[in-house]
């Protein structure tokens, strides 16, 4: 990404906060200003002492001249102080809200974002962009771009300083200026690349710890830890050396650039010299052209940095919009003006393929779910149960087909009120870093003491929270490590009773609880969810016979479809499954 076009991506965040930059602008070039005149009042004094020391007036030049020449100095001085903060302030305060505005449009572009996208961007390097490139971003804004104009300011009022007192040795100080040039530019783009390449190399650590210490457990229980530490280490090594190249470019440039400047303090040396002796400038002019000389070498010797955080910025801009440019894949096009939902389904023809495959998960399904009926959806694994769930929520979107809820297309709800509605819970729960009882309460931090112990109880969690001292203020670890496969499970599913939405969709969510606790469980939720519709993942046949409908999927198609009652007449995959687990049942009991 360019310079031109980091700050074209960046101009909508800037723009918004016109008054400070345009403020901070004018700041630094009142403090450039007053600068360069403290050498040119330095000069009219060294001339005024200069002609005095060649007659009897020296007291009086001190005392007219020299006291204003003096105090103007001290003013100029104060001045710069002054408008120097004020301009940094306000600089530095567009920074701090720019990365604000970034870190909030990134992270609400993430809640939007589907599977595909999560497929693609690992979590880690999601947190590097957050973090880190927004970092590099307001340190461009803040630092870097106030940097430059400081620069720029100071060479320009520099030269104008010193054109007023020699055009001649002017010209010649700024000789080396296209040498400058032609290294910035060479520099520039080899720079860029390195940046880039240590922000991806710092995504790739991110993720590898990310994903390392979410698994440590099994790591431990695999005893490997110590491969684990040698990829990390092989991971960090290549981190160091993209560092260790980048480091090299911007420590060439930031030598070269000085030794260039260098070239123009012999010009002023020898030049200068040349027009003191024919008379053409004075020794004050002389004197002076040094102070400016040293306004000008600033910018040059600086030019090298500038160049790196220029193009470690443009990197980090670069990365930043690539996550917000990625488009959603489920597009909210729900209408405002829309019935409340009471839980009918009705899905003709639906299908659906994941991206890379070549075959459907779900092949020309449909069926009818009247409000208030509960459908067991059973099968292999495989088998498309799971992506019809994701499907009614919209975490996918149908390669073809309709699904209708209360005789209405899925897209004309908006996102938020149809998965407030649709209330989906997972084969594997994910627990925050809170209270239980926070958990529990996740889509309402208001919701009273009771209704979060009924949701608990209906979800055989009452034991669990008298076991524990701090009862629902118990903190869970991270992911709930704290809990039980079992309890984390029951957890989850207490959150998700606790909605009453029209619409609850349980995705094999009794895999890690044993029969008599799922058999309190589904007499609970009956009773509680008369009148509304539950649908339900499961591969056990004690789960599916408390359905009022039975759905059989294989390999993505609609095998069988009937009351726990007719299926088992039909003699087919349902009764042979319950065959099956009913001898293994025996089996164990023996």
């Amino acid at each position: 990404m360019t310079i031109m076009m980091t700050l074209r991506r960046l101009a909508p965040y800037l723009r918004q906060h016109a008054w400070a930059f345009w403020g901070g602008m004018l700041g630094l070039l009142a403090a450039r200003l007053f600068e360069a005149a403290i050498p040119y009042f330095l000069k009219q004094g060294i001339d005024a002492l200069a002609d005095a020391s060649h007659n009897d007036h020296s007291n009086e030049v001190l005392t007219n001249l020299i006291g204003p020449i003096a105090l103007s100095i001290a003013l100029c001085v104060i001045a710069q102080i002054v408008v120097t903060i004020i301009s940094r302030i306000l600089i530095r305060r567009i920074g701090v809200y720019v990365a604000f505005d970034l870190r909030n449009r990134l992270y609400q572009h993430l809640q939007r974002q589907g599977p595909n996208f999560y497929g693609r961007f690992p979590v880690g390097d999601l947190m590097a962009r957050a973090i880190n490139d927004i970092t590099r971003v307001r340190e461009l804004v803040a630092g870097t771009s106030r940097t430059t104009m400081v620069l720029i300011f100071t060479a320009i009022v520099g030269l104008l300083f010193m054109l007023s007192l020699s055009w001649q040795l002017t010209l010649a100080v700024i000789l080396p200026a296209p040498l400058i040039t032609y290294f910035a530019h060479r520099y520039a783009q080899r720079i860029f690349i390195r940046s880039q390449r240590t922000q991806e190399g710092f995504a790739e650590l991110s993720t590898f710890v990310q994903q390392n210490l979410n698994g440590i457990r099994t790591v431990q229980a695999m005893a490997q830890e110590g491969r684990e530490i040698e990829r990390f280490a092989a991971t960090n090594q290549t981190f160091a050396d993209d560092n260790i190249a980048l480091f090299r470019d911007s420590s060439a440039i930031g030598a070269i650039m000085p030794v260039i400047a260098g070239a123009s303090t012999l010009i002023i040396l020898g030049y200068g010299s040349f027009l003191y002796q024919s008379g053409d400038i004075s020794i004050g002019t002389f004197t002076a052209f040094f102070s400016y000389l040293a306004l000008l070498l600033w910018p040059i010797r600086e030019a090298g940095t500038i160049v790196t955080q220029w193009q470690r910025g443009a990197s980090g801009t670069a990365r930043v919009f690539e996550i917000l440019d990625f488009e959603p894949e489920i597009q909210d096009q729900g209408t405002p003006n829309h019935p409340e939902l009471t839980g009918s389904i009705h899905i003709e023809n639906l299908s659906y393929r994941y991206p890379n495959k070549d075959k459907d998960a779900l092949t020309n399904l449909s069926l009818r779910v009247a409000a208030g009926q509960t459908l067991a959806v059973v099968g292999r694994v495989g088998s498309g149960k799971s992506t019809l769930l994701r499907l009614l929520v919209r975490l996918l979107e149908p390669t073809s087909g309709a699904i209708l809820l209360d005789h209405r297309p899925i897209q004309d709800y908006p996102l938020p009120y149809l998965r407030e509605k649709v209330c989906l819970v997972l084969q594997d729960p994910f627990l925050f870093a809170d209270s239980l009882g926070d958990n529990i309460a996740y889509d309402n931090p208001e919701r009273s003491h009771g209704e979060i112990l009924d949701s608990a109880s209906i979800a055989a969690l009452t034991s669990t929270i008298e076991a524990f001292p701090e009862g629902l203020n118990t903190i869970l670890g991270e992911r709930g490590i704290t809990l039980s496969g079992g309890q984390k499970q029951r957890a989850a599913l207490a959150r998700g009773i606790i909605r009453m939405s029209p619409l609850l969709v349980l995705d094999d969510c009794f895999s890690a609880v044993d029969t008599e606790t799922e058999e309190h469980i589904l007499s609970g939720l009956k009773n509680l969810r008369q009148g509304l519709t539950t649908l339900i993942v499961s591969n056990r046949v004690s789960t599916a016979r408390h359905a009022d409908t039975i759905l059989v999927l294989d390999e993505g198609r609609l095998i069988e479809m009937g009351d726990h009652q007719t299926l088992l007449a039909k003699g087919g995959f349902y009764s042979d499954l319950e065959r099956r687990q009913r001898l293994k049942e025996h089996d164990h009991e023996a």
